[in-house]
């Protein structure tokens, strides 16, 4: 995939790391490059905000390694993979930040990675889940969720496959995005309910910029499937609860990726009374009991208001988490260090809001997504049973008409 040729052309562009940069004195600075204009804006500035966030807090707990406060230094990639690339090289090489943070997307987070890895530093990504990014040997490159994207759906799949013979759905269709991110995902989910029989009656994957779904939810109504997963970024997932309800489609069971995750925008767009049952994996919600979460959840809403928390903001404020637990446990911030910072998350387990993660020797977390449902009209966590915030699990899709 085009991955490949990034990590080559951003190794190409770094700096040459000679320069060790950092010192031991005055504020800890941490170097982020985020979209906060562009395509990807919007995750990005809650990506900003969950930084923002953790950095007051630790500050107001009196900073890190003997007080020393932590100085966030933010640049704008403009959602641009060049453009990330200068940022990180000039984060560590003009600016010698003492540590770095990742910024938004596997497309952004692909070349600005190799740009640490050139440079030796540690690198923990909030959001880059495709699973080609762990597959180039890197030691310094971690990502702060539960798992890649080709197991996000594992939970939701072991529960599906689990249910009673009669509640278990017996065929599958499969309509997908073409994205990395979402393709992946869906793949993931359809081996699992393969290989424990569900039958796949339509497997299809549309352009990206697929504005009008219309034509391919008639294919997928007749295909007649007792389950859809949908591979579905924000616009087309509420896109396809459109077309399903024009034609009056009801499948016994509706999963989808991402846009069931962006709360009221997604159920404002589809009309809350067709969210009734929808399920999906998500890796932070505010009501989610891990451990933080709800501290982590009053400084936010302390800070930007008292709406919803973005999920990207707690995936930010986690990578974060991460990066400090690392330092705390090293004892130092030094570039000689980073690759003690890097070894130490190989071999331990950080409790975060999202839960608690460790990861394998090339920075794959090793946990499982958390399972949302819309109940109601709001979302809640039905899976695992630690963060559940309800003991209830709805087996079907039940718009109301």
């Amino acid at each position: 995939m085009a991955l490949v040729a990034l990590t080559a052309a951003a190794f190409g562009a770094a700096g040459c790391g000679d320069d060790d940069g950092g010192s031991s004195e005055g504020p800890i600075r941490v170097g982020i490059s985020l979209p906060l204009t562009g395509l990807a804006s919007q995750p990005g500035k809650a990506a900003q905000q969950g930084y923002e966030v953790w950095q007051a807090m630790v500050n107001e707990n009196g900073g890190l390694l003997d007080g020393r406060e932590v100085e966030l230094v933010i640049r704008d990639d403009a959602s641009n993979q060049n453009m990330v690339t200068a940022d990180y090289n000039a984060l560590i090489s003009r600016e010698k930040v003492d540590l770095l943070l990742g910024t938004f997307s596997s497309l952004l987070n692909a070349p600005a990675s190799a740009v640490a890895e050139r440079n030796r530093m540690l690198f923990v990504e909030p959001a880059g889940g495709a699973p080609e990014l762990f597959e180039r040997g890197f030691e310094f490159l971690f990502f702060a969720q539960q798992s890649t994207a080709d197991r996000q759906g594992d939970a939701w799949a072991e529960w599906v496959t689990n249910l009673p013979q009669g509640e278990r759905p017996q065929t599958a269709a499969y309509p997908s995005l073409d994205d990395p991110f979402s393709t992946v995902t869906i793949d993931g989910i359809r081996e699992k309910l393969e290989a424990a029989g569900i039958r796949t009656v339509y497997e299809e994957v549309y352009p990206q910029g697929t504005s009008n779904l219309d034509a391919i939810a008639n294919t997928v109504k007749a295909s007649d499937p007792d389950l859809v997963v949908h591979g579905a970024g924000p616009e087309d997932g509420v896109s396809m609860i459109r077309s399903f309800r024009k034609l009056n489609f009801t499948p016994g069971m509706l999963y989808q990726t991402t846009a069931p995750s962006l709360g009221n925008q997604y159920a404002d767009a589809v009309g809350v009374e067709n969210t009734q049952g929808i399920m999906y994996g998500v890796s932070h919600s505010a009501e989610a009991r891990t451990t933080g979460n709800e501290e982590f959840v009053a400084k936010y809403r302390e800070m930007f208001g008292g709406g919803e928390v973005p999920e990207d903001a707690g995936d930010a404020y986690a990578a974060a988490q991460v990066v400090e637990a690392a330092v705390k446990a090293v004892g130092s911030v030094a570039r000689e260090d980073q690759l003690a910072l890097a070894d130490w998350l190989r071999e331990n387990e950080v409790e975060t809001i999202l839960g608690p993660l460790s990861w394998d020797e090339a920075g794959r977390p090793q946990g499982e997504f958390m399972v949302g449902q819309w109940q109601n009209g709001k979302p809640e966590i039905v899976l695992p049973e630690a963060a559940a915030t309800t003991d209830e699990i709805i087996s079907s899709w039940e718009p109301q008409d």
